[in-house]
C-alpha cells in the first residue's frame, strides 16, 4: 500500500495521553459497532444462503457440494464471535483473527465453486461473490479502527491473489491466460490485468477507507472527549450553563450573560462556627456533604439550579439558568422541604443535628460568565441576589428559620400559617431604600394586607 495512505496511520504525533475514562467510553463504542458489525455479517451469510438455496444447482446425485458446508461453518463462526462479544471486550488479536476467518470462509466458498459446478479453477475468478469482499471490508469501518480495516483488505488482495497463482497453476504461461477481452468474458480464460485490476481496487479502497477512518477515530475521541469535559464541568457549573460552553461555536469570555426574572435562594447553617471548633476537620467535610446532597435534592427537583457553595452556604437560582416558569413557588416550595428535612435528618457519621436559615427573594438579574483571563465562573448578580443574602442573616435577628420577600411569594402559593417564618413588608415589590431601617413583618402570621391571599 503506499507510503502516502499509510503514514497519517502510522505516524505518530506528541499528544498527552488520553483519561483512562475516555478510553473506557471509547471501547463501549467499539464493543457496540464489533457487535453491529457481527449482526450484519450474520445477515449477509443467510441472504446468500437463501439466494444459494434458490438457484440451481449442477446435475449429477454424486456431486460434491461444498458451498452449504462453508456457509454453514461461516454462521457458527459467526455466532460465536456474538457470542463472545455479549459476553466482554473482544481482545485485538480476536478481532485480528475474525478477519482472517472472515477472509479466509468467503474466499474458500469462491474456491469452492469450481468445484461443485465442475469447473476448471479459472471458473471461480468470475463469480459475482467477490464483491462481498468490498462489503465485509466496509463494515470493518464501523467500529472507527484503520488497523482491522487494513487488516482486512490486505487479506483480501492476498486472498485474491492466490486463488489467481492457482487458477493458472503458477503458470503465467499457462494457455488459459488470454490477452483477449471478448475471450476473457465468454470463457474460462484469464485476463491478468484485469485480476490485477481487482487486487489494485481492493487496496485503494481500502486505504481510502482506512485514511477515513484513521480520521473518523480522531473525531470520535474528541466528541468522546468534549462530552465527557461537559459533564465534569457540570459538577463545577449549572448542566445548562455546561452544556452551553461545550456547544459553544467559539470560546467563552467574561461579559457573556441574560437578564431575566429569577428567584434567589440562600441557605446557611445555624451555628457552623462552633460546629467547625467541636469536630474534626474530616468529620466537618463528610458532615457538609451529607447536608449539601440532602438540601441540594429538593432544590433541584423543584427545578432550581445549585450555583455556589461558599463554605457552609448554598445558594441558588430558579428560573437562571434553567427556566422555570413558576419561579417563586419553586423556591418556596422547595425551602419549606428543606427546612422539614432538617427537622427529623440527621448528618454525618455522628449524626449531628443541624439548623439553616434561609432567604429568598425575586427579581430581575442577570447571569453569566465573569473572571479575568482564563479563569471564569458563572454567577448572578443585581438587586434581587444581594437583597436575598441580605434576607437570610435577617432570621438570626427575629428568630425565624427563613425569610421570604412578598414579592417571591406571591402570586405563588402560601405557606401553612403556623409555619416560622417572617414577611419582609415592602411597598408594592420595591425593595426598602438601603438608607433606611428596614423590620421583617409579623413572625407566624401572615399581614392582612388587601391583596394578601386568605
Amino acid at each position: 500500500m503506499p507510503s502516502f495512505f499509510l503514514s497519517p496511520l502510522t505516524r505518530r504525533r506528541t499528544r498527552p495521553p488520553l483519561p483512562e475514562r475516555i478510553h473506557a467510553i471509547v471501547r463501549k463504542q467499539q464493543v457496540s459497532s464489533e457487535r453491529l458489525i457481527g449482526q450484519v455479517q450474520l445477515g449477509v451469510v443467510l441472504v446468500f444462503g437463501t439466494l444459494y438455496a434458490i438457484a440451481p444447482k449442477p446435475t449429477g446425485g454424486d456431486a460434491l457440494m461444498p458451498v452449504p458446508w462453508a456457509l454453514a461453518a461461516y454462521v457458527l463462526f459467526t455466532l460465536l464471535r456474538l457470542w463472545l462479544v455479549h459476553r466482554g471486550r473482544l481482545p485485538g488479536v480476536v478481532v485480528y483473527l475474525s478477519c482472517a476467518v472472515d477472509m479466509a470462509l468467503l474466499f474458500g466458498l469462491i474456491w469452492s465453486f469450481h468445484i461443485q459446478y465442475h469447473q476448471p479453477p479459472t471458473f471461480y475468478l468470475k463469480a459475482p461473490t467477490l464483491w462481498y469482499v468490498f462489503l465485509f471490508i466496509a463494515l470493518r469501518a464501523l467500529r472507527f479502527e484503520a488497523r482491522y480495516l487494513v487488516a482486512t483488505g490486505v487479506l483480501a488482495a492476498l486472498g485474491w491473489l492466490f486463488l489467481l497463482v492457482y487458477a493458472i497453476g503458477g503458470d503465467f504461461h499457462n494457455p488459459a491466460i488470454t490477452g483477449d477481452y471478448v475471450r476473457y468474458l465468454t470463457s474460462n480464460s484469464v485476463l491478468l490485468g484485469g485480476e490485477f485490476d481487482k487486487i489494485i481496487t481492493l487496496l485503494a479502497v481500502t486505504a481510502i477507507l482506512a485514511l477515513a477512518m484513521h480520521r473518523a477515530h480522531r473525531l470520535l475521541v474528541s466528541s468522546v472527549t468534549e462530552s465527557s469535559t461537559a459533564m465534569i464541568l457540570a459538577r463545577f457549573l449549572p448542566m445548562g450553563v455546561a452544556q452551553r460552553l461545550a456547544q459553544a461555536a467559539e470560546a467563552p469570555v467574561a461579559g457573556q450573560g441574560e437578564l431575566k426574572p429569577a428567584t434567589i435562594l440562600f441557605i446557611d447553617l445555624e451555628g457552623f462556627t462552633g460546629l467547625s471548633e467541636a469536630v474534626a476537620p474530616d468529620t466537618l467535610i463528610n458532615t457538609l456533604n451529607d447536608y449539601f446532597a440532602a438540601v441540594v435534592e429538593p432544590i433541584e427537583r423543584h427545578g432550581g439550579v445549585v450555583e455556589q457553595f461558599i463554605g457552609d452556604a448554598v445558594m441558588a437560582t430558579f428560573n437562571l439558568p434553567e427556566p422555570c416558569p413558576e419561579h417563586a413557588a419553586a423556591a418556596l416550595c422547595a425551602a419549606m422541604e428543606i427546612q422539614a428535612l432538617l427537622q427529623t435528618r440527621r448528618f454525618g457519621a455522628d449524626e449531628l443535628t443541624l439548623r439553616a436559615r434561609i432567604g429568598i427573594n425575586s427579581g430581575v438579574v442577570v447571569g453569566g460568565l465573569v473572571g479575568a483571563g482564563s479563569r471564569l465562573a458563572y454567577s448572578v448578580y443585581g438587586d434581587a441576589v444581594n437583597l436575598a443574602a441580605r434576607l437570610e442573616p435577617l432570621n438570626k435577628e427575629v428568630r425565624t428559620s427563613w425569610s421570604p420577600r412578598r414579592p417571591a411569594i406571591w402570586p405563588a402559593p402560601m405557606p401553612s400559617r403556623s409555619a416560622p417564618w417572617a414577611w419582609s413588608r415592602c411597598a408594592d415589590g420595591a425593595a426598602p431604600p438601603r438608607s433606611t431601617p428596614w423590620r421583617p413583618g409579623p413572625i407566624g402570621s401572615l399581614p392582612e394586607e388587601e391583596g394578601v391571599p386568605p
